[in-house]
């Protein structure tokens, strides 16, 4: 791997079924890990646990790296705390209140620039929805309204952590499927993701490969979906 290359993984869920906190991701985390020093984590998607009590949760269950996880706080000075580490953690929470926090400590750009140049990035769930191109495509309740729904676009397709089929008997309402093909429908040109719990996305340069335990979805406004089995590979621009 060149120093320019993206290195990224990307998961839907800190959990998956019964399993503990980063459990599932724990050997891929490390293995994307392996070369970095310092480690930030941005906690800034946690609205209802303090960022400290959410560094040690993760620290607990990444005991390998504990002592390399160095926590992005509020009065940090973002861009400079950036620079002074080698790899990135961003957590899951609300993504409106996560990418509202990173514009407001400016640091969209800052992560995009440090990312796009080699620095190694693990997100999960809110933290990967702000890899695509725009947050537009989360679950989440719009708590804040942040500057701009521009994300990152570090990967040139939306994503939908969190993804599933499922419907409650009795439940009137539309479904995750119906909401993404009504962005689908409005944004004709996008692609989007969809990563089911136990699902991610393994970028090293130009190549993805789909890692986790569940396969992943590319949907299409047709309703005719591309099923991405663990394992397959495919180019980062399709």
């Amino acid at each position: 791997m060149t120093e320019r290359e993206l290195n990224l993984l990307l998961l839907s869920s800190s959990r998956v079924g019964g399993g503990g906190y980063l459990d599932s991701a724990r050997q891929l985390i490390g293995n994307l890990f392996a070369n970095c020093q310092r480690i930030l984590f941005i906690p800034f998607a946690g609205v209802t646990i303090s960022h400290a009590d959410y560094a040690q949760r993760v620290r607990a269950g990444l005991p390998a790296l504990a002592e390399r996880i160095h926590l992005l706080n509020l009065d940090d000075d973002g861009p400079e705390t950036l620079a002074s580490c080698d790899g990135v953690m961003v957590g899951g929470g609300n993504t409106f209140a996560l990418l509202d926090r990173l514009y407001r400590h400016a640091l969209v750009r800052e992560l995009r620039d440090a990312v796009n140049g080699g620095m190694s990035y693990v997100g999960w769930s809110a933290g990967s929805n702000i890899a695509g191109p725009t947050i537009r495509t989360t679950n989440d309740m719009p708590i804040i309204e942040p500057p701009s729904l521009a994300a990152l676009n570090l990967v040139p397709f939306q994503l939908n952590p969190h993804y599933t089929s499922f419907v409650p008997a009795n439940f009137h309402g539309e479904t995750r499927r119906e909401r993404l093909a009504e962005f689908m429908v409005a944004n004709p040109d996008s692609r989007v993701l969809a990563l089911p719990e136990g699902c991610g996305l393994r970028v090293r340069g130009t190549e993805v490969e789909v890692v986790g335990e569940f396969a992943a979805l590319e949907l299409a406004a047709d309703g005719r979906d591309l099923e991405l089995a663990v394992g397959q590979r495919f180019n980062l621009n399709g």
